[in-house]
């Protein structure tokens, strides 16, 4: 997606083109703000398009369920059709307030002025937890994967899977009506997942093995054979697989936003009831943003951006007025 070369000042500023970014920017265009997406991947959608393109999402408001890739599209058309620019493969390192002026400047590649900053960078810069064994950067792109672009590469593969998390149990569910083998190991026998997920998997064709770890991955030009062992016991199996998906987390950090000066706890923006951050002028949403019984899902985020972009247009204009009304009431 080309980016917008215009550079005067916009309403909004929105830091990150995930979902709540995208559903931010529309929200704001409803209120007659102009809009900037800023974010640092050369694409708009976020983890919906760069991690699972083609993994299924449940729990979005009238979608029983909904391909990410699918969720994205919907998101970037909804969230453009009010003329939003967008300014991606950018970082955005500094940023500075002008006290006369009221403005805010972000400094990345070039400059955008804002009179009003919106964070929705998720969990920020994020790489997945790689595997701790000496030859599995070896097998990068030869049966050993992080994340999903194509469910079908997977289809008649002998696959094993590792965690407990959301990931790698929708994951189990997705890839196992389509391929010959199916095996999921997990270190203790809790999962993290939604248990819906969980009760699903344990119901599939997934075989299911608990206190189990990954010891050693084998092969020639790809991966061809995987040692598991029990965790409680030291017994060891052997297991013929084809690909290997590693689900066990991600290692994330805000990056520069720890230096703008605001207020961080655990590595998310603390935030008060409008969004907004300690700050004057500058807000967040999504799972960046940090307040008192806090879930991070996709529809929260959604929720807390339009919080924040009623409170941003306030702010901007005290005479207008924090709620507006119901969509069908705005046009």
């Amino acid at each position: 997606m080309a980016n917008n070369n215009d550079n005067s000042v916009v309403d909004l500023a929105i830091i990150g083109g995930g979902p709540v970014g995208l559903f931010a920017a529309f929200y704001a265009g409803m209120r007659s703000m102009s809009v900037n997406i800023i974010d640092s991947l050369k694409v708009l959608g976020g983890q919906l398009i760069t991690l699972y393109p083609e993994k299924y999402i449940y729990d979005v408001a009238g979608f029983p369920k909904v391909l990410a890739k699918d969720l994205a599209a919907n998101l970037i058309e909804q969230g453009l059709q009010y003329g939003a620019r967008t300014s991606l493969g950018e970082q955005i390192t500094e940023l500075s307030f002008d006290p006369q002026s009221a403005l805010y400047t972000l400094h990345g590649l070039t400059d955008h002025v804002a009179k009003t900053v919106l964070i929705c960078a998720g969990i920020g810069s994020f790489q997945p937890k790689t595997l701790p064994l000496p030859n599995a950067e070896s097998f990068h792109e030869r049966g050993l994967y992080y994340a999903i672009s194509h469910l079908d590469e997977f289809k008649d593969k002998r696959v094993l899977i590792v965690g407990g998390g959301d990931s790698a149990v929708d994951w189990a569910n997705a890839i196992s009506p389509i391929a010959r083998e199916t095996t999921l190991i997990h270190r203790r026998d809790g999962f993290r997942a939604h248990e819906d997920s969980v009760a699903k998997m344990r119901a599939g064709r997934t075989n299911l093995k608990v206190f189990y770890e990954l010891k050693s991955i084998i092969g020639d030009k790809r991966i061809e054979h995987a040692t598991i062992y029990d965790n409680r016991t030291k017994r060891e199996e052997t297991l013929d697989v084809d690909a290997v998906l590693v689900n066990i987390g991600f290692s994330s950090s805000l990056g520069p936003i720890m230096h703008w000066g605001l207020e961080i706890d655990h590595g998310q923006i603390v935030v008060n009831q409008q969004m907004a951050t300690n700050r004057a002028g500058i807000f967040a949403a999504g799972d960046v943003a940090q307040h008192p019984g806090k879930l991070k899902l996709i529809a929260t985020g959604f929720a807390e951006a339009c919080i924040a972009v009623n409170y941003a247009k306030h702010y901007i204009d005290p005479g207008a007025r924090v709620f507006p009304g119901h969509s069908s009431e705005m046009r």
